[in-house]
């Protein structure tokens, strides 16, 4: 099968595409077929080992990564595609299901042709009104984005202000604030993204390259950096008293579960919940991909064609 694999860490070229064994299910897992999966931020940080926070979590990453060299060869948190073959145990899926999934707990695999999961890991049936692709970029940034936003307790009506509006966890968690829990939402974000984050639910968008988002009179039940950029203390200047102050970088721990996979499916089927799609890529171009992810700017989310 065609894999994409990675045996040093560096910039997107360390990336080659290569053949390996396709895999066969065990007794309690499914193969799939991957028709598509994504280039997160999380891809890249795990390939160029630019690991962001204090010190402890640096090492902590580089523990469970790799000292030396990647621990996986295959990147890829998300995908979607077809149930191919299933293990004798398996009793939720069959061939022929079309299912998205995380592959986070799994060791990754994304980029690759195939895919073996437990039927007991964090997959669902595709949402109905979603291409492969779309629901390719919908498990890893939607589920972090809605257990950040769960901790906070919202309540209708309340103020809620998303740091990094536009990017893959920020646009989810614009329309999880206004539609799934009723908020009043401010989106920051830079120009080239106003209308997109107003089209998503936003009430207010402040454009971060005009305008100091911690110089308004507004006061925040919640303020959420959905890219772990800003400075805390400019962001918890915003917060309510009683406010909520909460960083994607370490409020997400706990998310990925079949429970917010399917939460999100529901919403999305109901027409209140979209991935944003900035480009896709064939993956014969995954090193053009991670280039473009590394730049910092894309618009949601980044797709790969597997088949």
């Amino acid at each position: 099968m065609k894999t994409v694999i990675y045996t040093e860490y560096g910039p997107p070229e360390v990336l080659r595409v290569t053949e390996l064994p396709k895999p066969s299910p065990t007794e309690d897992e499914v193969l799939v077929k991957v028709r598509a999966t994504t280039v997160t931020v999380g891809d890249t940080i795990m390939r160029s080992l630019k690991i962001p926070g204090p010190w402890w979590q640096r090492l902590g990453a580089r523990l469970f990564l790799g000292i030396r060299k990647p621990k996986r060869a295959i990147l890829g948190m998300e995908l979607a595609g077809d149930v191919e073959a299933t293990g004798p145990t398996v009793t939720r899926f069959q061939p022929g299901d079309a299912i998205f999934a995380s592959t986070f707990a799994v060791n990754f695999g994304g980029y690759a042709e195939y895919k073996c999961l437990p039927e007991s890991g964090v997959l669902a049936i595709k949402p109905a009104n979603l291409s492969y692709a779309e629901a390719a970029a919908v498990p890893g940034a939607g589920m972090t984005a809605l257990q950040c936003l769960k901790k906070a307790h919202i309540q209708p009506g309340q103020q809620v202000l998303i740091y990094g509006a536009s990017g893959a966890v920020g646009t989810y968690a614009v329309q999880l604030a206004r539609h799934a829990f009723d908020a009043r939402v401010t989106g920051v974000c830079s120009t080239a993204n106003l209308d997109l984050v107003r089209s998503l639910g936003a009430e207010t968008v402040i454009d971060y390259t005009q305008q100091d988002f911690s110089a308004t009179e507004e006061r925040y039940a919640v303020v959420f950096d959905a890219v772990g950029k800003a400075a805390p203390a400019q962001a918890r200047s915003v917060l309510r008293q009683d406010g909520a102050y909460l960083n994607v970088l370490n409020a997400s721990d706990g998310g990925d579960t079949v429970e917010n996979l399917l939460a999100l499916k529901e919403l999305i089927e109901a027409g209140k919940l979209r991935p944003v799609i900035d480009r896709r890529y064939p993956l014969d171009e995954i090193v053009a991909a991670h280039r473009y992810v590394d730049q910092g700017h894309k618009k949601g989310n980044v797709v790969i064609t597997v088949a």
